[in-house]
């Protein structure tokens, strides 16, 4: 069972994303989200967490799939995951403190680029294809030594947000 969810919001070709004061990901950029509640559908998860971590009260979110992981052989989690629109007329000032981490707005380049140690290593493998798709796929990694050792996109059937 997928217990997490992550969004990736995104304003023209920047995104605002979250450097994290906890593990797992503690001290590396990414999306924001967290833990589903019990009963709680996916997207409603989502919507509640970026306005928890942001302030940013969003109408909607597209869902892009599940992004899951074997560490050492073992399947260990994963998240529902979904891009969301920040309209233009949404002024968000960053840096900002929250209490989950730092908010700030990065360029997608900078955040795809491959020399960038800053963001989970899985980050630039899946994004692209979620940004470039209308379908929904699960983005499976396998990592060895806290590295990746392969990965797989597997087309997802039917949309998992609402169950």
């Amino acid at each position: 069972m997928i217990k997490y969810t992550i969004c990736f919001l995104k304003q023209q070709t920047r995104f605002l994303l979250l450097n994290r004061f906890h593990p797992p990901t503690m001290g590396l950029w990414n999306g924001v989200g967290g833990k589903l509640e019990p009963g709680e559908a996916p997207l409603a998860s989502v919507l509640r967490e970026v306005l928890e971590e942001t302030g940013i009260h969003l109408a909607s979110a597209e869902y892009k799939g599940i992004v899951s992981w074997d560490l050492e052989g073992e399947s260990t989690g994963g998240m529902h995951a979904f891009i969301a629109e920040v309209p233009e007329d949404v002024t968000f000032a960053t840096p900002i403190l929250v209490d989950e981490g730092i908010l700030a707005w990065k360029e997608l380049d900078w955040l795809l680029h491959p020399d960038n140690a800053g963001v989970p290593e899985n980050v630039p493998l899946f994004l692209p294809a979620m940004l470039s798709t209308t379908e929904c796929y699960q983005y499976h990694f396998y990592y060895k030594n806290q590295r990746i050792t392969s990965h797989e996109m597997t087309l997802l059937s039917e949309p998992i947000t609402n169950r």
